[in-house]
């Protein structure tokens, strides 16, 4: 009962953080998808490591660590250090291009970066993204319903339904800068529930030391490397880190985070937002990590256990009720706070970028948002895949459709419409035959994916200069 009650009581915090930016809407499109460019740094950071962060690291992550060991560290290194180096590249100048060009989508900016409209362009980016978007957030909820399914054994259709009725009140209440509030809020919960269990699970162990020498005891645990791999020895090795820089470099390509540095109120407050996002995101990826390593000591492997159910199954074991609560609220804000903005940029790219004409009346924003609300519902009760394969395929396909054009254009490209068409096409369906052809053991499927697309371009170049044929299509 003290669990029920501890987790109603932040879960109702954040509805009302949600619905209190009710008060601050002007119930314009440039308000509900962008707040307006009003948003300050700090806020802009804890929600997108809020965003960015999600089920996945809960879920996922833990129950991945829990699997392999040791060597999901790298996929750590690798996500954060690619995440990074982007960064330096493109957050200024997509929020300096969002303002230029008066775009309150993400889509829309990139069919727009070089003057005029690609319409071809811009209507099959939205549906690349509505496609993955919707996949993405429905792996959000099933992550959220799962946690609730252990501590509270409710059935896995009801957690998938709160969540969807939450996060559906906010979004209609305020748009995403009820997003933003209530991501900051569940980033202050998220790393403190993440916190508390380590120090719970490592004190319950006998300190750190003893904590390190029983990893060790558990066979190939320990290891740097997956035993897996595709190529042994070095190359293996270097392949593996590889691929997940790209998938660290792929946050550029997520509509759902780039939106959040998107609503600064001005390109000067990058610095401040990004050193926010990136203390904020490696404290939290590190201690997510860590204790899916020690949850290997507390539930020892067993052929029907799911990996996946790992931090819930642990908090129920250490931790006191009301602190059970806090875990359970810190998994849920999770979810939420990626859920409601997958939905939202998903909204956008519907009413601004697949539609023949803008959607201005808020009545029709917010229908929009509440009918791909449905439908992520709905594919979370009807999917059977792992909230780890849905979250990596949504997001390597997004990063292989959209980073090879943001690249381009970064550095000064100026693609037409029929080669921006073939680099998303072509980036998309090399990282999905790359993921169905079982490749990703050898390397992410992400990084193919970006590659191909700025091949397009690349030869296209070549092309241009040598076939007049080339020019028709660019």
């Amino acid at each position: 009962m003290l669990t029920a009650w501890s987790f109603i009581a932040f879960l109702s915090l954040f509805v009302l953080i949600g619905l209190s930016s009710l008060f601050f809407s002007s119930h314009q499109s440039k308000d509900y998808y962008l707040a307006s460019n009003s948003v300050k740094p700090w806020l802009v950071g804890l929600s997108a490591v809020a965003t960015n962060n999600s089920g996945y690291m809960f879920i996922g992550v833990i129950g991945y660590t829990y699997t392999v060991g040791l060597s999901a560290f790298w996929v750590m290194l690798g996500w954060i250090s690619g995440d990074f180096i982007a960064s330096h590249f493109v957050h200024r100048r997509l929020r300096t291009m969002t303002e230029k060009r008066g775009e309150v989508s993400y889509i829309g900016v990139l069919s727009s970066w070089s003057g005029g409209t690609k319409p071809a362009y811009q209507r099959l980016a939205a549906s690349i993204c509505l496609l993955l978007l919707v996949a993405y957030a429905a792996a959000q909820l099933l992550a959220g319903s799962k946690a609730l399914h252990v501590l509270f054994d409710w059935p896995i259709w009801a957690g998938a339904v709160s969540g969807a009725v939450l996060v559906l009140m906010y979004c209609l209440a305020g748009g995403i800068r009820a997003s933003i509030w209530t991501d900051a809020a569940q980033s202050m919960v998220m790393i403190s529930a993440m916190g508390l269990l380590l120090w719970v699970a490592v004190d319950g162990l006998g300190g750190a030391q003893a904590t390190l020498s029983r990893l060790r005891d558990v066979p190939d645990y320990m290891n740097w490397f997956p035993q897996d791999l595709a190529f042994p020895g070095v190359m293996g090795a270097v392949l593996f880190a590889l691929g997940w820089l790209f998938a660290g470099l792929s946050v550029v390509g997520q509509p759902h985070v780039m939106v959040r540095f998107m609503t600064l109120r001005e390109g000067g407050d990058m610095n401040r937002a990004r050193q926010w996002y990136y203390l904020w995101f490696t404290a939290f990826y590190l201690m997510a990590t860590s204790v899916g390593l020690l949850s290997r000591l507390y539930l020892p492997e067993a052929g029907s256990f799911d990996a996946e159910l790992a931090l819930p199954t642990m908090a129920q074991q250490l931790l006191p009720p009301v602190l059970v609560g806090l875990i359970l609220a810190g998994v849920f804000a999770a979810t939420l706070s990626t859920a409601d903005s997958l939905i939202l940029s998903s909204s956008a790219a519907l009413t601004h970028d697949l539609l023949p004409h803008n959607i201005e009346k808020p009545w029709l924003l917010k229908l929009s948002t509440f009918g791909i609300t449905a439908t992520a519902l709905a594919w979370a009760l009807l999917s059977a895949q792992s909230v780890f394969a849905m979250v990596v395929m949504a997001w390597s396909g997004l990063a292989s459709a959209f980073v090879p054009l943001l690249l381009v254009l970064i550095f000064g490209g100026r693609p037409g419409q029929g080669v921006s068409i073939a680099m998303s096409v072509v980036g998309i369906s090399t990282a999905l035959l790359w993921r169905y052809f079982d490749l990703h053991n050898m390397v992410y499927e992400g990084l193919p994916g970006i590659l191909a697309g700025v091949a397009v371009y690349g030869v296209s170049r070549i092309c241009r200069r040598g076939q007049p044929v080339a020019e028709a299509i660019s």
